[in-house]
C-alpha cells in the first residue's frame, strides 16, 4: 500500500506544533510548500522554541478576546435595558396624549400655545399700491439700464447652431395606409399636434392627410390648417421624410371609420405615449383597415425615449416646415415695423417668421398711416414683448387667489400653497414690478401679447402708468388692418407669436404657457445667442412679493435681478423635456 508515515504518538512535537499552526512539511491537508517550518536545515530545537512562543502569544490573544466579548455582552445588556425603559415611557406618553386629546379644552389650549411659537404665515392680498409707488419713483430717476439687460450669455448661447434641416434617411412610401388627424386646442396646441403626427406617420410608414383643426367651444375659431400655414411649403419641405396628401383616396372616403374601429380618440392614447404604444396598438389597426383617424390628438407622443432621426424630424417640422400664410406675415410685418419705430431694422428671426420678403416688409414704411408713424417715431427702435398670460379662463383654471375678496379667498383655500409653490401666473401688477426691478427704463416700448385680460382696461392702466409706451396689436393696427382676422382667435394669436418672437427681449409671466414655450424655443433656435428671454422663477418671486408691505425698493430690485439672472443659464435640453421649448439638443441644434 505504500510507505507508512509516523503517527502523532511517535512525534510528540508534531502534535503540539500542528495545533498552533506549525504544520509538518508533508501535511496531508496542506501538502509541502516552500514556506513550511521544517524546510531546509533548520534546527528542530529552534523550531520548538519558536512554536512555544507562538503558543504563549495565542493564549494571550485568546484571553484578550474573552475579555472583549465580556465587555460587549455587558454593554449589549445595558442597551437592551435602556431600550425597554424608553419604549415603556413612550407608551405612557401615547396613552396620556390619547386621553388628553379627548378633552377639547386641552386641544384648544395646545393649539394656542403652538401658535405663539409659530412664525405667522403671510397671505397674498393682491395689493401692490406701495410697491407700484416705489417703482414709479425709481423709473422717474431714469437710471442707466444694466449692460446685460438686452443680452443673452452670448459665449455659451451662440455656440448652438440650427441643424434640424439635415437628413440622413430616405423617404418612406407610406405603404401601410393613411393617417388622418383632427387636432384640438388653440394654435399652439395644434402646432404641437401637427409635429407629433408627422413623427407618428414616419414611425408607422403611413401617408399623412393634411391635418384638420377641431372647432372647440372655448376658441370658437373655424380656422383650418391652410388658413394659418402654407400647405404647399409644408408638403414639399417634408416630402423627403413622409408622404403627405390633401385627401384620402376615393375608395377609402366612403368608409365608416367609426364602424370599422379606425377612429382613435385622445382618451385612448395616453399622454406622451412611447413609440412602442403606436407599434403595438395602432399599427395593427392601420394594416387591417388601411386608414386611421386620430380625433382630439395633441400631446400624445413622448419626447424620450425617441430615436434620433424621429426627434430631429419633430424639430424639422416645428422650425422649418410650418410657415405662416402670406396674409398673416404681411400684417405681422406691419406690427413689427411699427413696434421698432423710426429705427426699423431686420432682425435674425425676420426671414424665418416673415418669409423671403421680410426685408422689404420691415423697411418699407410707405403704407404706414400718419397716426401710427407719429406714435412710433419718438422712441427707441428696441422693444420688449410681454406675454401676459392672464386671461379669465387661465385665472379660473389656476385656482389661485387674485384679490377678489373674502368669498373668492374662501373658495380657493389652497391658493396660498399654490402661490408659494410657484404655480400661479404673475398678475399684471407683479409683471410690471418685475420689469421695473430688472431696470427697463420708463421709455421702453412694451408689446403686450394676449387678449381679454382678467380685469380689463383697468388692469392694463396699472401697466401704462409706469410704461406709457405700452401697446397691444389692437392699438398699433388700424381697424381695417385687423378686420380680416376678427373672430379668428388662432390667426390673431399668430400675430402675437410673430411679434413676440421678433422682439429684442421677450418676457413671460407663466412658463407653462404653450405660446411662451414655443416662442422662447423659436428664439433659441434662430436667435444666434442674441435674443434674450426672461423666464421668472415664480416660486422665488412669490417669496419676494409676499414681503411687498415692508421690503425696500433697492432690496426688492436686487433680489428680483438675482432670481432672474439664475434662470438665464445656457444648458442642453433635460431628458424628457420639450424640444419645442428646449431645442438645444443634438437632434435639433449642433453644438460647436
Amino acid at each position: 500500500m505504500g510507505q507508512e508515515r509516523p503517527n502523532d504518538e511517535e512525534r510528540p512535537e508534531s502534535r503540539d506544533l500542528g495545533v498552533y499552526g506549525c504544520s509538518p512539511p508533508h501535511s496531508p491537508r496542506l501538502g509541502p510548500t516552500r514556506f513550511s517550518v521544517f524546510s531546509g536545515d533548520l534546527n528542530p530545537k529552534q523550531t520548538i522554541k519558536r512554536c512555544k512562543r507562538k503558543r504563549i502569544q495565542a493564549c494571550n490573544d485568546q484571553r484578550t478576546a474573552t475579555t472583549a466579548i465580556g465587555v460587549m455582552a455587558i454593554l449589549g445588556f445595558f442597551c437592551l435595558v435602556n431600550w425597554f425603559m424608553l419604549s415603556r415611557l413612550h407608551e405612557g406618553r401615547v396613552w396620556l396624549r390619547r386621553g388628553l386629546s379627548e378633552n377639547p379644552k386641552f386641544v384648544s389650549a395646545q393649539n394656542e400655545e403652538r401658535k405663539k411659537f409659530e412664525k405667522p404665515r403671510r397671505k397674498y392680498n393682491g395689493t401692490y399700491g406701495r410697491m407700484l409707488s416705489l417703482a414709479a419713483h425709481a423709473l422717474v430717476e431714469n437710471k442707466l439700464e444694466p449692460k446685460d439687460l438686452w443680452q443673452e450669455p452670448k459665449e455659451q448661447a451662440s455656440a448652438w447652431k440650427p441643424c434640424a434641416d439635415q437628413r440622413s434617411w430616405t423617404p418612406d412610401d407610406g405603404k401601410n395606409g393613411y393617417i388622418m388627424v383632427t387636432a384640438n386646442g388653440g394654435i399652439n396646441q395644434q402646432r404641437v399636434a401637427v409635429c407629433n403626427i408627422v413623427v407618428v406617420a414616419r414611425l408607422l410608414n403611413a401617408a399623412l392627410v393634411i391635418p384638420k383643426f377641431m372647432l372647440s367651444d372655448v376658441w370658437t375659431d373655424a380656422s383650418q390648417f391652410g388658413d394659418i400655414y402654407q400647405e404647399e411649403h409644408f408638403m414639399e419641405y417634408l416630402s423627403p421624410d413622409i408622404r403627405i396628401v390633401k385627401e384620402l383616396p376615393k375608395e377609402l372616403q366612403s368608409l365608416d371609420l367609426e364602424e370599422i374601429g379606425s377612429v382613435v380618440t385622445d382618451i385612448e392614447v395616453m399622454k406622451e405615449a412611447k413609440p412602442d404604444f403606436y407599434m403595438t396598438h395602432i399599427l395593427p389597426i392601420l394594416l387591417k383597415n388601411r386608414v386611421i383617424h386620430f380625433v382630439g390628438f395633441g400631446n400624445r407622443l413622448a419626447f424620450d425615449p425617441l430615436p434620433f432621426e424621429l426627434q430631429r424630424l419633430r424639430c424639422r417640422c416645428n422650425f422649418h416646415a410650418l410657415n405662416f400664410v402670406p396674409r398673416i406675415q404681411e400684417t405681422a410685418a406691419l406690427l413689427v415695423r411699427r413696434l421698432r419705430g423710426s429705427g426699423s431694422y431686420v432682425a435674425p428671426l425676420d426671414l424665418h417668421l416673415l418669409g423671403p420678403k421680410s426685408s422689404s416688409l420691415i423697411l418699407d414704411k410707405k403704407s404706414d398711416s400718419p397716426v401710427q408713424e407719429e406714435a412710433t417715431s419718438s422712441s427707441s427702435s428696441k422693444y420688449l414683448a410681454l406675454h401676459l398670460r392672464f386671461e379669465i379662463d387661465m385665472v379660473a383654471h389656476s385656482l389661485c387667489y387674485f384679490g377678489g375678496g373674502e368669498t373668492e379667498q374662501k373658495e380657493f383655500r389652497s391658493a396660498d400653497v399654490l402661490r408659494t409653490e410657484g404655480l400661479c401666473p404673475l398678475t399684471p401688477e407683479e409683471a410690471v414690478l418685475m420689469l421695473a426691478a430688472l431696470g427697463f427704463n420708463r421709455e421702453t416700448r412694451v408689446f403686450v401679447a394676449g387678449a381679454n385680460i382678467y380685469g380689463g382696461s383697468k388692469r392694463l392702466a396699472v401697466l401704462t402708468s409706469l410704461y406709457p409706451n405700452l401697446v397691444t396689436k389692437e392699438k398699433l393696427l388700424t381697424e381695417s388692418e385687423l378686420q380680416p382676422f376678427k373672430n379668428f382667435s388662432s390667426q390673431l394669436a399668430a400675430l402675437d407669436f410673430i411679434a413676440c418672437a421678433a422682439a429684442d427681449a421677450f418676457a413671460m409671466t407663466d412658463s407653462g404657457s404653450q405660446l411662451s414655450s414655443l416662442v422662447s424655443g423659436y428664439r433659441i433656435y434662430y436667435g444666434g445667442g442674441k435674443m434674450p428671454t426672461i423666464r421668472p422663477n415664480k416660486r422665488r418671486l412669490s417669496d419676494i412679493l409676499l414681503k411687498n408691505s415692508t421690503i425696500e425698493w433697492n432690496v426688492f430690485e436686487r433680489r428680483v435681478r438675482k432670481a432672474i439672472r439664475q434662470t438665464k443659464h445656457v444648458f442642453a435640453r433635460p431628458n424628457g423635456r420639450s424640444v419645442y421649448r428646449y431645442p438645444r439638443c443634438k437632434e435639433c441644434m449642433c453644438h460647436a
